[in-house]
Parts: structure tokens; C-alpha cells; sequence
């Protein structure tokens, strides 16, 4: 009996072997560098000041006299690329001390009204959207 089994077994452990000595390329590894950290905290931040503002009654208020949801707002920021959202932290730090939301909520009108324009998000009912190909 045991001889009947001895074949098809070591067949069995010989292709286990062999499948267990191949293996797949190495991960590359890299090197971060200081640049690539601070630039990702730097994001994050960026991030987090412009929900910080959105997060405002005041804020909330005009963007909903404007017939802008939050919900859609919140969206688009994360829909945002790194650069927009540091041009518009950078714009947000220009602004005087308790001065000029109202500057803000126009940038922000214009980002969504270009995307809007442009098909990317549909919030404003009065643009007309690009034709679908």
C-alpha cells in the first residue's frame, strides 16, 4: 500500500517544493525624503483649514442663500487637487483678520461654477453642461 501512495506523494511534494522556490519580483523600496513628508503634512493641513472655514454658521449661511449644499462643497474640496487646495489655504491667509469671507465664498462660487461648466460636478442648474459624447 505503501508504494501506491509513494508516487503520486512525491510527485505532490516535489511541485509544492518547486512552487514554493519561485517567487515574485523584489518591492522596490525608496528613500522619502524631507520634501515629500512636509509637502504631504502641508496638504493635510491645507485640508483641514479650508473645512475649518466651511465648517463656519456664517460660512454655511451665504453658501445656502446661494443655493449651495455643504454636502456638495465638502465634496468638492476633496475633489480638489493639492495646488488648488493650497491656492486657495495661501488666499485664505491673505485675507484680513475677520475681514473678507465674502472673497472666499466668490472663490469658491468660481471653482464650483468653472467644474459645473466644465461637467465635473452638476450644482448649478443654470449652466449649461457640455455635450455628451
Amino acid at each position: 500500500m505503501f508504494r501506491r501512495l509513494a508516487k503520486p506523494v512525491s510527485y505532490a511534494l516535489i511541485t509544492g517544493v518547486l512552487a514554493l522556490s519561485l517567487h515574485g519580483p523584489a518591492a522596490r523600496a525608496a528613500m522619502v525624503t524631507t520634501d515629500q513628508i512636509v509637502s504631504a503634512q502641508q496638504s493635510q493641513q491645507d485640508r483641514a483649514k479650508v473645512h475649518t472655514l466651511l465648517a463656519r454658521e456664517d460660512v454655511k449661511q451665504a453658501l445656502s442663500a446661494r443655493g449651495v449644499s455643504t454636502t456638495d462643497i465638502q465634496a468638492r474640496v476633496e475633489a480638489m487637487t493639492d495646488q488648488e487646495v493650497q491656492a486657495l489655504s495661501s488666499k485664505l491667509d491673505r485675507l484680513p483678520a475677520g475681514g473678507d469671507a465674502l472673497g472666499v465664498l466668490a472663490l469658491i462660487f468660481i471653482i464650483l461654477l468653472i467644474t459645473d461648466a466644465l461637467g465635473i460636478t452638476d450644482i448649478f442648474p443654470f449652466v449649461k453642461k457640455p455635450a455628451r459624447r
